[in-house]
């Protein structure tokens, strides 16, 4: 098993810089493993890209940590990329917390161009997504690991991105279309969790001092199941307080 000198008390850790990401973007993607177009490794672009950028160092990357292999573990603790799935991450948080920091990175997309993709390989002109995403997003991912949420070793760490988001037109999916590789274009901002005490960041814009889940879930721009998980973890981060009752409705409060 791999070791770390020191608590798993979070003790500092970079953010993304710019100029690191546009060059790691650059190596990812002109690397002689990448030939076989997009989509054709196992892992995704956007993954490879903030690794890499978070830590150049190839023996950081992909260490063994017990029976888990963590993205990154190096002076600052373990990092780990995750585009989706938070649940999977619960094994390997309750291992990694008892003796190490981990700072979890969440991608989202600021600005989305779509691009389709048909089963010939053909993409379609791409045109931009009418909904903007932003460090919210991490919200419903958030509830799959709230018991975690409290504990001091953990960080979060949502980057802000420009991406061309390529769909599959292969009769699944939401409208027949899956999800087949998120290209990264820029870095447009970064949020930073580096405790519970900061977790206010996470809330949606323009929401209200008091609010119903319904009011939540439209702020956020969630879908309702969406809305649900996303309230949930607002909750455990103790970013959100129920209050009582607005007719039939639980009415909620940004916490103190």
């Amino acid at each position: 098993m791999a070791t770390l000198p020191g608590s798993s008390v979070w003790t500092g850790g970079a953010a993304v810089d710019e100029g690191a990401f546009l060059a790691a973007c650059r190596q990812v993607m002109e690397a002689p493993s990448r030939g076989g177009g997009i989509g054709t490794l196992g892992e995704k672009t956007l993954h490879a890209a903030l690794k890499l950028c978070l830590e150049p160092r190839e023996g950081c990357r992909e260490v063994l940590v017990g029976r888990f292999v963590a993205d990154i573990l190096n002076e600052e603790g373990v990092t780990e990329i995750q585009t989706s799935g938070f649940g999977r991450l619960r094994e390997k948080l309750a291992f990694y917390l008892e003796a190490y920091p981990v700072r979890l990175v969440y991608p989202v997309a600021g600005i989305k161009w779509l691009v389709n993709v048909g089963p010939d390989g053909a993409a379609a002109p791409r045109r931009k997504s009418p909904k903007p995403e932003g460090p919210w997003q991490i919200l419903p991912e958030l509830a799959a690991v709230k018991e975690y949420l409290g504990h001091p070793g953990l960080r979060l760490l949502v980057p802000v991105l420009e991406v061309e988001e390529y769909r599959l037109r292969d009769g699944k999916g939401r409208r027949g279309y899956t999800r087949w590789e998120r290209m990264p274009v820029r870095l447009l901002d970064q949020t930073a969790v580096e405790g519970p005490q900061e977790a206010g960041k996470l809330l949606p814009p323009g929401l209200l001092e008091e609010f119903t889940a319904k009011e939540f879930q439209k702020a956020g721009r969630f879908s309702p199941m969406q809305g649900s998980l996303a309230l949930s973890a607002a909750k455990a981060l103790g970013t959100v307080e129920r209050i009582g009752n607005r007719g039939r409705a639980y009415l909620y409060r940004r916490a103190e």
